[in-house]
Parts: C-alpha cells; structure tokens; sequence
C-alpha cells in the first residue's frame, strides 16, 4: 500500500464519526441550563490542570477561563477567590520566567518553548482576568514583540491542532495581547507590529475553520477597517454546514470546539447577533449535542506532548481538546444570555 493510501485510509479510521443532534429549542431557558450544567465541570478542568501540572495553557486554563469570565459577565456569577487563585497561578509561573523572557528566550523549557503560541493566549488570559500592566506582563509583552521580529506576523512554534497550529491563530492572539499590555516605552514598536499584523491578516489566505476564526478575531482586535471585518465574518459564515455547526476542517464534521469558537468569534468581532438566525442555528447544534455531564466529547487530532494525566475534565486522552471546546461552546452560549 503507498503512503497515500495508507494516510487515506488512516483518515478514515481516525475521522470521527457525525455528531447526534439533538433536538434543543435556544431557548433562553435551555441556554442558561447548558451552561449551569458545564460550568462546575470547566472549573474541575482548570483547577485540576493547576494542582497536577505547573505550566500555563491554552486547553485548561485560556479557554476554559474565557468561558466562565463570558459567563460571568452575564449574571453566571464566578468564584471571585477561585478566578483569584488562577490569576496568582499564572502569574506567578511567567514571574518565575521573567528573565528568560527578558532575554528573548521563549516559555520554556527549551530555548524557544511555546513561544508566541504560548504567550499570547497568557496575555489574552491576564486581560480576561483583569490583571492591570505589571513587570511580569512587561516582560511576557516585551518577548512577544521581539518574537520573529523581521516578519509581519507571528508564525506557530506548535504542531498541536486545532489550536496551536495555525499562524493566523498565534498572531490573533498576540495582537489581542499586545493591544492591552505593551509596555509604554515600546509604544512604537508596537504600533509598527501591530500595523504589519493587520496587513498580513487582510491579505492571508485561509485554509480551515481555525484560521478562519482567527483571521476574523485578529483582524478586530488589530484595528482593521469595518470592511475588512465585515468580509472575514462572511467568510467564516459561508462555511457554516448544514446542521448548524462549523467543522474543523474539511475531512471531519461539525463539532462544538469549530462551532462555539465560530459563534464566538461573529458575535464578539464580526457583530452578528444573537438572535440571526445563522447564529441561532450554531446554539442549536450545540445544545443539541451537549452530553449530560455538561462536556462536549471532540476527538483529539495531534500527538500528545507530555505523560498522560487526569485533569478532572472527561473524555480521557480526548481531555485537552474537549476541554478547550467545551470552553468555547459555553463562550457562545452564554453570549446568548441576556446582559444583567
């Protein structure tokens, strides 16, 4: 058999199955029971990832805290000592990096580490969490913008999709980062970066539903104009699929880490309300497909990276990226919540 054929056929066996969708009105009252229901499970992820591992990420942490922020934020009321213990954990483990990063050294424990893809969803995390600028933020901030500082963007140092494997994804989040927490004294360099940013992202070409979302968000947050805007959400909108939900890509069906960051991504940068009935029909698919524990189950696409834990969030090896989606899936459904 060729090596084409044996990928294809590999394809096949590890392409998930397509989702059972349920039939769930978005109803406001079916919107606030699914995210009451995920809410204690989100914080069982990030809390547990916190006691077993000492690393900062995207999955347990950036996501997951974005949804219960969002959540919060729309009469959901968070723990204000549990977010408090989550930002002295992140906190705490870039202040012990602080002079690698100050060296222009990465997040370790290599040379480059994470790099920008770390980073940026750290930077992205502190602002969620109201942290104001501090030396730690400086100095996350100031390796940043010296990350790849001859291009016009942020390319990925991971090899982890769907987030974090996509330089469209990592320069998003930089730019997302850099708008809240670049230094004073680095004003310029700043601008210029986030300028060449804003130029590549416009002119970038997409090739799934993550670099779609985050062309989408990186263009916002970069200052782009209201057309550029406009015409990234109706990229992203055209490639919604039948059942309501966005794929990852073209090879798998429609999951709640595709749709949820999708529908968070149109409503927060693109401004497409939650009563459009492209949006609607996003809610529905993912309460259609919640399970009952409140978790969304995605099947996992990279190879894994580190020894083998329980974090406290189902669905075994598939933990990190069901994690993530749930997340994302509760991001966009509390959005749908009316403001208190």
């Amino acid at each position: 058999m060729t090596s084409v054929a044996l990928a294809f056929a590999f394809a096949l066996i590890t392409t998930p199955p397509p989702p059972q969708v349920k039939d769930v009105p978005p109803t406001q009252a079916n919107v606030k029971t699914a995210v009451e229901k995920s809410l204690p499970l989100l914080w069982k992820g990030v809390e547990g990832h916190s006691a077993k591992r000492t690393c900062f990420t995207c999955h347990n942490h950036a996501v997951p805290l974005l949804a219960i922020t969002t959540a919060d934020a729309r009469g959901f009321h968070a723990d204000r000592k549990k977010l408090d213990e989550q930002t002295a954990f992140i906190t705490e483990h870039f202040e012990g990096m602080r002079d690698r990063l100050e060296k222009g050294n990465g997040p370790g424990p290599g040379p480059v580490g994470g790099g920008v893809d770390n980073t940026g969803y750290a930077l992205f995390a502190l602002d969620l969490l109201g942290v104001k600028p501090s030396k730690t933020t400086d100095a996350i901030a100031r390796y940043t913008l010296g990350a790849d500082e001859k291009r016009d963007h942020w390319p990925t140092r991971g090899t982890r999709p769907p987030s974090e494997a996509s330089d469209i994804t990592t320069t998003a989040f930089a730019v997302r980062g850099l708008r809240t927490f670049t230094p004073q004294d680095n004003a310029r360099t700043g601008d210029e970066r986030m300028t060449a940013a804003r130029k590549w992202l416009v002119s970038v070409k997409t090739k799934d539903t993550e670099d779609r979302v985050f062309r989408l968000l990186g263009l916002h947050a970069s200052g782009a104009s209201a057309d550029e805007v406009s015409a990234a959400a109706k990229d992203l909108l055209a490639t919604q699929e039948k059942d309501g939900g966005w794929s990852q890509n073209d090879r798998r069906f429609s999951d709640a880490y595709a749709t949820g960051s999708a529908l968070y991504a149109l409503h927060t940068a693109g401004k497409v309300k939650a009563d459009d009935p492209a949006f609607t029909r996003g809610l529905t698919f993912l309460l259609g497909t919640q399970l009952d524990d409140g978790s969304w189950h995605v099947r996992t696409r990279s190879r894994p990276v580190q020894t083998y834990f329980e974090s406290g969030f189902p669905h075994g090896k598939d933990q990190f990226i069901s994690c993530a989606a749930t997340g994302w899936a509760i991001a966009a459904l509390a959005l749908a919540c009316e403001k208190k």
